[in-house]
């Protein structure tokens, strides 16, 4: 029987705050009550937003090196079927179909961060195998991460801010009274999709503007090595306005570092430069264009600070994986009345089975060992240690990966990636495997690790919405393994849909900047070359003095290490998500036009992302309305930046007409 306390008004004033003692929180769903939750709507609609976030995550992903979190925006368009379709009391079944579908991005950060490595280092991947390694990974996280549920979401109630599970909440509660938000979400998809539709289809404006356009910045490049970019599209914009001023201009002031400091710093001593200096490096520093200098010297001090924050992470939550761990242990060696104890348990508050936990993770294992060794080594020893890797790395890092998302609502899961593939290689190599199979080992071994870390620090943020709206755990956790089976078949279908289209090395090939870093670090473990070891430390020394100064090291290696172009935007982006909250002096107004610019960046980042992966589909199919000699001249750029500016007002505009109402 479904109950009518379903509807919210609003979430309870203790939902944000540490409770006194004694107090209880009781969620905006009556624990005694039982809402409808899983049904054929509700798990057919999470299905369809999973497949098709996966696909406009992957295209996001692998070309600027960032994946939007997809629980906002189909948290909005469940909200807004509902109105459009008369449902009522659908709280209980948006939270399901958010579950399901908020997977995607979840899945396709596991792969493309890892796997589009084993491309770029000529070497083939099978569709079986990107489609086992994300789903054997989304499956461990799942599992790893269902124990720790109750610490996080309860134990530790009001301590951790969970950033994206409260605008999440926020939308889906707000939804239940009105569904304007969805109209807004698509009317800006709508504008965003089609401005990047233009751009990568047509080509009637340049996807990048750069100093060089005038004599002046082309002559800089060539003498000085310095040169600025912004990549000029609605996607990029979105993601920035979300991300917001304080880590935009984080992320961005480690581009600049790398740009506008250690680039012209090493072209300096061109002059007295008479040899090539790296693995791979044929020309001399003189001969090098600012990209070529990033690509060769400065990228690779970027990861070495990826690899140092994330250590510092693992370290500052050495607490919180002991109490996690004591917290699983106490589970397992519980008193044998446990089953019936959750059986008897409040709706709100009912997990799956330690039981089913245990027989699942068991055979996800063995799984996973029978995939390495038939589908990826054919050696029993090897395939032995892959397995203990995955499993060992996975289960350390599995409470850092959800502890990072309930502070700052950031995942470091390429830092911690790359780690796994350091140990990874070094330990394969010590155990008599390198060369091709050793790295195509090393890099599906990564992908596993990955995506695992990447669905636990994930999937927390679903717990955490359940948590305060009153859905019952158990069915989250059941029906989250259905959205990353989903999400990983697709991911394997649009990579190599996207490889065979544009490729991840040459000329216009795919950026995917994670899976580059992954390929440059194995390599030389691998083949033995010469791994620059050096440039490693100077990035992990000076991820050690920003924490020092307390600047968050990730966002600031990140930015050394992604190409300038798709870092600007970013900038570009919170310098508007500061402007629209601040030109108001009643904070109310502020709030509301925030909320409304949150809305319309959503719809860019959905819309841009969609049409790319529609761009992708008709190049791949051989439609060419490309203006390619067009796009190469002057026109085209100096139209982008009109372009550019013309939606920037845009979204200014927009955003300020936020009214109360809303």
């Amino acid at each position: 029987m479904e109950h009518d306390n379903t509807k919210p008004a609003s979430l309870p004033e203790n939902a944000y705050r540490e409770l006194a003692p004694g107090e209880e929180y009781k969620p905006v769903m009556d624990p005694a009550s039982t809402p409808k939750e899983v049904t054929p709507y509700s798990v057919t609609f999470g299905i369809i937003m999973a497949i098709v976030f996966s696909a406009a995550a992957a295209y996001l992903g692998l070309k600027v090196g960032q994946v939007f979190e997809a629980a906002i925006p189909i948290a909005i368009i469940a909200v807004g079927m509902g109105t459009v379709l008369g449902k009522k009391n659908m709280l209980g079944q948006n939270i399901i179909i958010q579950s399901i579908g908020s997977s995607s991005g979840v899945i396709v950060a596991g792969a493309i961060f890892t796997l589009p490595a084993l491309y770029i280092l000529g070497l083939d991947a099978h569709f079986y195998q990107i489609f086992l390694s994300s789903l054997l990974g989304g499956f461990l996280g799942i599992l790893l991460l269902i124990p720790f549920r109750k610490y996080f979401v309860k134990d530790m109630h009001g301590k951790y801010p969970f950033p994206e599970a409260t605008a999440t909440t926020e939308v889906l509660v707000s939804g239940e009274k009105k569904g304007n938000q969805a109209k807004l979400l698509a009317v800006s998809g709508l504008i965003g999709g089609l401005y990047d539709f233009v751009v990568g289809t047509f080509g009637w404006w340049t996807e990048e503007v750069s100093t060089r356009l005038a004599g002046w910045g082309e002559m800089l490049a060539d003498k000085a090595k310095v040169v600025f970019k912004v990549n000029t599209g609605a996607a990029l914009l979105g993601l920035g306005y979300i991300i917001g001023l304080k880590y935009a201009a984080i992320i961005c002031a480690g581009s600049f570092t790398v740009w506008f400091v250690l680039i012209p710093f090493i072209s300096h001593f061109a002059d007295g430069m008479t040899l090539a200096v790296g693995e791979g490096v044929t020309q001399v520093i003189g001969q090098m264009s600012p990209e070529d200098i990033f690509t060769h010297y400065a990228r690779h001090i970027g990861i070495g600070g990826i690899a140092m924050a994330g250590l510092i992470g693992i370290i500052r939550s050495s607490n919180i994986i002991r109490q996690a761990l004591g917290l699983a242990v106490t589970e397992l060696t519980g008193k044998k009345g446990s089953s019936a104890s959750q059986a008897s348990a409040v709706r709100t508050d009912r997990d799956v089975s330690m039981k089913f936990i245990l027989i699942c993770l068991v055979a996800v294992l063995l799984t996973t060992f029978i995939f390495f060794q038939f589908g990826v080594l054919d050696n029993w020893f090897h395939s032995t240690i892959a397995v203990l890797i995955v499993f060992i790395i996975s289960f350390l890092f599995t409470t850092v990966a959800a502890n990072a998302i309930a502070i700052v609502g950031t995942n470091p899961v390429s830092g911690m990636t790359l780690m796994t593939l350091i140990l990874a290689s070094l330990v394969l190599v010590s155990a008599g495997l390198s060369g091709a199979s050793g790295m195509t080992a090393a890099m599906i071994i990564g992908g596993v690790v990955c995506t695992a870390l990447s669905m636990a620090g994930a999937f927390i943020t679903d717990l955490k919405i359940g948590y305060w709206l009153g859905t019952t755990p158990a069915k989250q956790e059941r029906w989250k393994f259905l959205g990353a089976a989903v999400s990983a078949a697709t991911v394997a279908g649009v990579m190599i849909i996207l490889n065979k289209t544009y490729g991840f090395v040459g000329e216009g090939a795919l950026v995917a900047p994670q899976a580059n870093a992954m390929a440059a670090v194995i390599k030389p473990l691998m083949e033995g070359g010469t791994t620059p070891w050096m440039l490693y430390f100077a990035g992990a020394a000076l991820a050690l003095i920003l924490t020092m100064i307390g600047v968050p090291a990730l966002a600031f290696a990140l930015g050394m290490f992604i190409p300038l172009q798709l870092n600007t935007p970013l900038l570009v982006g919170g310098l508007l998500s500061w402007y629209v909250a601040t030109r108001s002096t009643d904070p109310a107004r502020n709030k509301w036009r925030k909320d409304r610019g949150t809305l319309i960046a959503s719809g860019f980042i959905a819309g841009g992302a969609l049409m790319g992966v529609v761009s992708a589909v008709l190049k791949f199919a051989g439609v060419d309305w490309f203006a390619g000699e067009w796009s190469h001249k002057a026109g085209a750029e100096w139209l982008s930046v009109g372009m550019y500016l013309a939606i920037i007002a845009y979204f200014v505009w927009d955003s300020l007409r936020a009214k109360n109402d809303e």
